[in-house]
C-alpha cells in the first residue's frame, strides 16, 4: 500500500520549489549524492519544508538502483520525520515506508545467508576432489532455477493472482516470470467500472500503448463474452482499459518495491524495466489466461 502512495504522489514543490525541483533533477540523472547535499540545504534554509526533504531522503537512501543504498539511513530519515513532524502529511506514509524496509532488511539478510551457503558449498567442492562432479551437477542445477535464458516470441501469458506472479510461456515452455501488483481490491474477478479489481478469465493482447501515463502498456481484451453478460444481469458498465503496464511515469525509481502493495486500479503491473522486455517477448494476439 505504502508504494502506491508514493506513486500517487507528485515531485512538484510546494514550498521552495526551484530547490525540490534541481534535487529531483539530480536524482532522475543518477547523481543520488547531489540529490542528497540539495535536500540537506533545503532542510536548512527551509525549516518548513523539512517533513518533505526527509521523505525524499529517505526515498533516495533506499533507491534499489543508488550505488550507496544504505537502509539504515532511509530508517533514520523517516524516523526523524515522523518524531519532529508529527502532524506531516508524510507522517502516514513514512510509517508505511518503515514497515517496508524492514521487511526489505529482513528479505536482504535471507539472500546474504544464501550467498553464504553457496560459498561454502563451493569451497567443498575445491577441497574434496572426489564430490566435484556430484557438486557441479548440484550447482548448475540451482543455477537453472536461479536464471532464466529469454527465447521468444511468447505465445501464452499467465497470470496467477494469488501468487502474484506472471508468466510468459512459449510452446509449453517458460520463458521467464515477474513479480506483479494487482488492483487495489485484488479478490474476485472484476464485475464494473471503478471496482479496483484485477479481471479473471481468458484474453488476448489487442493492442499497444507506448505512450501511457505507466511508462508502456500492452491492452488486455478484457472485458469478453463472459463479462459483459454478468455486467448485463447487475446492470452495471464492465469497464474497461486493463493493461499489462510499468509504473507510473516520473517513479521508476520505486522499481521492485512496487509490489509491496495492490496499488492499480485493476491492472497488472511490473517494473519499467520488466515491461520493456514484455514488450519485446509478446506480439499482439498473445493469449492471456489470469486465474485467480
Amino acid at each position: 500500500m505504502v508504494m502506491a502512495l508514493v506513486l500517487m504522489c507528485g515531485c512538484s514543490g510546494y514550498h521552495a520549489g526551484s530547490a525540490f525541483r534541481e534535487a529531483n533533477d539530480f536524482s532522475s540523472q543518477g547523481n543520488f549524492r547531489a540529490s542528497l547535499r540539495t535536500y540537506e540545504k533545503i532542510m536548512e534554509r527551509y525549516p518548513t519544508a523539512g517533513d518533505r526533504a526527509l521523505f525524499e531522503m529517505g526515498v533516495i537512501h533506499a533507491h534499489p538502483g543508488n550505488a550507496g543504498k544504505d537502509y539504515r539511513k532511509a530508517l533514520e530519515c523517516f524516523e526523524r520525520l515522523i518524531k519532529e513532524y508529527p502532524e506531516s502529511r508524510y507522517r502516514y506514509d513514512s510509517e508505511r515506508m518503515v514497515f517496508q524496509i524492514d521487511s526489505a532488511m529482513v528479505k536482504d539478510a535471507k539472500i546474504s545467508s544464501q550467498l553464504a551457503q553457496i560459498h561454502t558449498l563451493q569451497q567443498e567442492v575445491k577441497s574434496r576432489e572426489y564430490e566435484i562432479a556430484a557438486l557441479n551437477r548440484k550447482v548448475e542445477a540451482l543455477e537453472r532455477r536461479a536464471s532464466f535464458v529469454l527465447k521468444g516470441p511468447a505465445d501464452r501469458i499467465l497470470i496467477e493472482k494469488g501468487k502474484r506472479r506472471l508468466t510468459l510461456l512459449a510452446k509449453g515452455r517458460v520463458i521467464k516470470t515477474y513479480r506483479i501488483a494487482l488492483g487495489g481490491n485484488p479478490i474476485g474477478p472484476k464485475e464494473r467500472q471503478g471496482d479496483n479489481k484485477t479481471p479473471e478469465g481468458i484474453y488476448t493482447i489487442d493492442s499497444r500503448v507506448l505512450d501511457s501515463r505507466y511508462h508502456m502498456a500492452l491492452h488486455i481484451s478484457y472485458p469478453n463474452e463472459k463479462d459483459r453478460k454478468r455486467a448485463r444481469r447487475l446492470g452495471v458498465s464492465p469497464g474497461g482499459d486493463i493493461m499489462i503496464h510499468g509504473i507510473k511515469n516520473g517513479f521508476s525509481m520505486v522499481g521492485e518495491l512496487h509490489t509491496g502493495s495492490d496499488w492499480t486500479k485493476g491492472c497488472i503491473a511490473v517494473t519499467d524495466e520488466e515491461i520493456e522486455e514484455i514488450e519485446r517477448l509478446v506480439p499482439n494476439g498473445t493469449v492471456v489466461e489470469i486465474r485467480p
